[in-house]
This record gives C-alpha cells, structure tokens and sequence, in this order.
C-alpha cells in the first residue's frame, strides 16, 4: 500500500504521513504515532519524519511524551497564531514558520503556519493550513538520499527552502496588483483608496512573514541548529537566506510604494474636488446671475403694473381721476420708473 501524501487538501486533524528514514531511504511508512515510536526504537541510527494536520490534543501529547518535548513549544503548536520564531529546548528546535501564497481568482495572498520539532532522530511538522506543499518536500529529499542522509537539519532547511520559494509568486502577485492600482487611481477610480489599503495590509502581514525568518536564519547560520552542521548544509542555509533577503527587500519596496500611490491618489481625489467645487461655484454663479436678470425683469414689469393697478381703483374721489392729462401722466409715470429702475440695474450688473 504505498504511504500517505502530506497534501495541501488533507482533512483537518490527523496524522498525514508518518516514515522512517535509514541513511537517506525510507524504510517504512507506520499507519500510526505508535508504530512509528516503535520502529524508530528497533532500528539504529534512524529518522523519523512525521507530518501532521492539524492535530488534536491527543496526538501531540503523545509526540510531546514520546520525544520530551517542551510544554511551551506543545502549547504553541496546539493554539497556533505565532510569530516566525526559533527556539532551543534542551536538544530539540522549535521553529515556527509562516508561508504564504497568492490566490489568483481572489487576488488576495493567504497566509498559513507551520510549526517544526526538530530533535536527534525525528522531525515532527505540523500544519495550520494549506502552504506549504509538505509533499512535494518529502517527494525531493527521497530523490536526494545523499541529502536525506545528514539528518533532520536537512529536512528543516529543505522546508525552510520550499517556504522561501512559496513567496516568489506572491511577490509576483503582489506587483501586478500594484500595476493595477496604479491604473485605477490614475483611471480615478473611485475603489482605489479601499484597494490600496486592502493591499498594504497585506504587505504588512507578508513582512511580518518575512521579516522574522531572517532572524531565524541568521541564528540557524550561528550555529543554532547544532555546531556539527557540516559546510554543505551551511552553503544550502546561505542559499536560502538569500533568496529570502531579496524577498524581503522587496515587500519592503512595496510598502514604500503603496504609501506613495495612496499619497498621490488622495492629492488627486482632493484635486479632483476642488474641480466639482470649483465647477459647482461657477454654475451657482451663473444661476445668480440669471436670477438677478430675471428678479431685474420682474421689478421693471411690475413698476408699471403697480402704477396701472392704483389707476384702475373705482373710486370716485380720487386725483388725476378727471384730469385731462391723467392717461399721458399715468404712462409717463410708468415709463420713469421703468427707465429709472432699468439704469439702477444696468449699473450695478444685473442687466
């Protein structure tokens, strides 16, 4: 029956893949932690490489007692929701990772993390989501038995590589969308602003990643791993400090970025504003003016229809009423007043 795969699709909580290694090669492929233990017990200078998913309690409480594992480190790897870190408990590691890949069909990056035991004769991985690929690790040091072969160290820097390598694409990823985003806000875009910090949340979170691994790397170079690491693995650790370091410049590239596009992008939507308003104030000027021809007309016309009205009055005792002149006066009234009132305007701009 050929062994399980530590597949990103495995179900949640169990034992994914379970072998033991003797100079490089596997040996067997144990159904359990049990028979794992014992085999690893019969079989001198063996390795155990165990690959868990999510696991419950029970299971890594039966690691913890089988391999004298640290409560701290046990409870860290139960809960979760750690930084990148490396730790020394007596003579097992503990190191937390955190990988990272990029979803094409969201445009989002999601972020998962990976906790290892490493200790004399096992390497115990357990995982809290979907990166990295675990299988496609083990996969490629069973191909390389000579490298298989210098011991757990070379598990841990053969993933510590595979989670390094995970961040190129996201790199990737992460660029293109800073090329969108800068067509949107120069496009403007009214989704830009949500966008940029969407997306600077996402750097930030791949910094945090990143950023700490270095830390790590750079104690594994020290000699945190173990003094008897020999110079092959040490150039392999060099290889991937690099890689990373690159990674890293770059992430820290696009904050800066992000910063300045969300600068440039709120000038232009101030810019952009002040163009309504100023688009606004002239359209409001010119209904002013139009109102202030039409009110213009309004007195004019109603000057000698007020005239006109008292006129009309039927009321017998009233002046210029039997006056000869009465109609020319009234007319002329008007025609004063019209004159009067139209000059008054004309000056003042109305008309």
């Amino acid at each position: 029956m050929p062994p399980p795969t530590e597949s990103p699709a495995a179900p949640a909580g169990g034992l994914v893949d379970s072998a033991v290694y003797i100079r490089g090669h596997r040996f067997a492929s144990p159904s359990g932690l049990a028979e794992t233990y014992r085999c690893l017990q019969d079989q001198d200078g063996a390795m155990a490489w165990i690959g868990l998913y999510r696991p419950d309690i029970d299971q890594v409480t039966s690691l913890a007692r089988e391999f004298r594992l640290h409560d701290l480190a046990v409870e860290d790897a139960i809960n979760a929701h750690q930084r990148p870190k490396l730790e020394r408990y007596g003579h097992t590691l503990f190191v937390v990772l955190r990988a990272a890949r990029y979803d094409d069909l969201r445009e989002e990056v999601e972020f998962s993390e990976l906790h290892l035991f490493i200790g004399p004769g096992f390497v115990v991985t357990v995982r809290h989501g979907e990166a990295p690929d675990l299988a496609a690790v083990r996969r490629r040091m069973e191909t390389e038995a000579q490298m298989l072969a210098r011991g757990p160290e070379a598990v841990l820097y053969a993933i510590l590589d595979e989670v390094v390598d995970g961040y190129a694409p996201v790199v990737a990823g992460l660029e293109n969308d800073i090329d969108e985003i800068e067509t949107q806000v120069f496009g403007g875009d009214p989704n830009a602003s949500r966008r940029i910090y969407g997306l600077s949340r996402e750097v930030i979170q791949f910094q945090r990643a990143a950023r700490p691994l270095l830390i790590v790397l750079g104690a594994l170079a020290d000699g945190a791993g173990s003094a008897s690491t020999d110079e092959e693995l040490r150039r392999y650790l060099r290889d991937v400090t690099d890689h990373l370091t690159q990674v890293v410049e770059r992430v820290d590239g696009f904050r800066h970025l992000l910063q300045n596009i969300l600068t440039v992008n709120a000038t232009l939507v101030s810019q952009q504003q002040n163009e309504e308003m100023r688009s606004l104030t002239a359209a409001s000027y010119a209904q002013n003016e139009e109102l202030k021809k039409v009110s213009s007309w309004a007195a004019i016309l109603f000057a000698p229809t007020l005239i006109g009205t008292v006129y009309g009055m039927n009321f017998v005792h009233m002046p210029e009423l039997n006056w000869r002149f009465g109609y020319l006066f009234a007319l002329l009234l008007m025609l004063l007043v019209c004159g009067t009132l139209y000059v008054i305007f004309k000056r003042r701009g109305w008309l």
